[in-house]
């Protein structure tokens, strides 16, 4: 859309059995292009923090977003996702005109400044350059978070699967039952709380 900012959004983390749900937020700089940019599951981990740190520093603005697994527990995954995106858009210093919003269903974005119009790109984050550097932002600060909850919760092995119900994690939550980060209502996580 000539004139109008247009922001990506894209969201990490729905899957996971612990850690968040993270929402990026990007508004892509015209005359500072990052080249490379794809769906963040297409890309390795060293790629995806090299187009991060470049994103960080060319785009005209970006933004985070969270939603907590209590937010999960209490709204669901789904409802928890649109508010992360929500809060990732409302986080942006520069009000977009424009939000190109990764999937099939739109956040509520009705009260943020500037906003005209929003449309839900399905595969949005292989087909549209925004959407695809909110998906490689979101991404990697979720993997950071997951890390760093790796050191609070040694146990879990979360640097390594990062929350996914890998074989490693379902046996630690066997064996430990689930830690403050899980989502209580996935049912791998209830299964093993008892």
């Amino acid at each position: 859309m000539s004139g109008v900012l247009t922001t990506g959004v894209d969201e990490a983390g729905r899957g996971p059995l612990a850690g968040p749900v993270v929402a990026a937020a990007v508004i892509l700089d015209p005359t500072r292009p990052v080249a490379g940019l794809a769906d963040s599951k297409a890309l390795t981990p060293a790629v995806r923090r090299e187009l991060a740190a470049a994103l960080r520093s060319r785009a005209l603005g970006w933004s985070i977003g969270l939603a907590s697994p209590a937010e999960i527990d209490a709204l669901n995954i789904l409802q928890a996702t649109l508010l992360a995106m929500r809060r990732a858009v409302a986080g942006l210093a520069l009000a977009p005109g424009h939000v190109e919003i990764d999937g099939n269903r739109l956040p509520r974005l009705e009260g943020l400044p500037g906003i005209v119009s929003a449309e839900a790109v399905v595969r949005g984050d292989a087909s549209r350059a925004a959407i695809s550097a909110a998906s490689i932002l979101a991404k990697t600060v979720r993997d950071t978070l997951m890390e760093h909850m790796d050191t609070r919760f040694p146990a879990y092995g979360f640097a390594i699967h990062k929350g996914y119900p890998t074989a490693l994690h379902l046996a630690a939550l066997r064996a430990h039952g689930p830690s403050p980060v899980h989502r209580m209502s996935f049912r791998p996580v209830r299964f093993h709380s008892s």
